[in-house]
């Protein structure tokens, strides 16, 4: 095989896995740091963080964030919250799943899809999200969190008629505690998708969405 022939080759080959790179997300631009390459205050803050998880591990989102110590751990505080918020286990998952969905955010969808099927989300309705679709096989109570947190989303307000619905249901500390969830993985989605941080492979691949 000529010389040519082989450079050709190795350059098909780097451009095929650049563009899988950019169609799929695979690049991680923000990967885990070493922890000989962390500074003191990224140590202490890692410390901080499985003190305060019960954890001795720092993965996803939060890897991420050690970019900005005091950042990672003020959020992961506030993620401490939503998991014990007002709002049935359920309805939690069901929220974080609808955000992740919202952002096409890959490592929260693995991360929380089995603890929702374990929860009894119908399969109807994670294969729709999945899919990219608008749900259907929704209870009462999801319907209710899916309007206002689309109309949020999408309008970024949400109508009085499904305030007042919502409001009749949950209340306001349930109100703000559902904004206040969705919000919160919101924001670690933006930050994953930005650092492209790869999802775990633990739930089937999110398919684009009608726009």
């Amino acid at each position: 095989m000529s010389t040519r022939a082989v450079l050709t080759i190795i350059l098909s080959l780097a451009f095929a896995a650049a563009t899988e790179q950019r169609v799929f997300g695979q690049q991680d631009r923000m990967p885990r740091i070493p922890a000989e390459q962390m500074t003191a205050e990224q140590k202490q803050a890692v410390t901080d963080f499985m003190r305060l998880r019960n954890t001795t591990t720092l993965n996803g989102s939060f890897a991420t964030l050690l970019r900005s110590p005091e950042l990672m751990i003020r959020t992961s505080a506030i993620g401490e919250y939503v998991r014990r918020s007002v709002l049935p286990a359920p309805l939690y998952e069901f929220v974080v799943l609808i955000t992740a969905r919202q952002f096409d955010q890959q490592y929260v969808w693995d991360a929380h899809y089995k603890p929702a099927q374990a929860l009894g989300m119908s399969q109807t309705l994670l294969d729709e999200l999945t899919a990219g679709k608008t749900p259907t096989a929704l209870t009462d109570d999801q319907r209710m969190l899916w309007t206002m947190l689309d109309e949020l989303h999408r309008t970024n307000r949400v109508s009085d008629a499904t305030y007042a619905r919502t409001l009749a249901r949950f209340g306001e500390q349930g109100v703000i505690d559902a904004v206040a969830t969705s919000g919160y993985y919101a924001m670690l989605g933006m930050v994953m998708n930005t650092a492209q941080t790869k999802g775990t492979g633990d739930a089937p691949k999110l398919q684009p969405r009608g726009r």
